[in-house]
């Protein structure tokens, strides 16, 4: 895999877990307006929880596929040697 597509990877995983971190700590009301799901009008302290957990598990699975495209580019030149 080149090494743009890890850092792509890598940059979207980081922003879709700070994402995640803000949906789930900041009240609805609190959103910034370009979120979706954001509220003009706020009422009570709704969090949007599962977008949050979803957001952050998306970015993990996307470190995690940067970081094995990574150790797989590695080891991958290593063992094409050898045969």
């Amino acid at each position: 895999m080149p090494w743009w597509i890890r850092i792509v990877l890598l940059v979207l995983g980081i922003a879709a877990v700070v994402v995640g971190i803000i949906y789930v700590v900041e009240p609805v009301h609190s959103l910034p307006s370009f979120f979706p799901g954001s509220a003009a009008s706020g009422k009570g302290l709704h969090h949007h929880v599962t977008r949050g957990y979803v957001a952050i598990g998306a970015g993990v699975i996307l470190l995690i596929i940067a970081a094995v495209a990574r150790r797989s580019r590695r080891y991958g030149d290593d063992e094409a040697e050898d045969y």
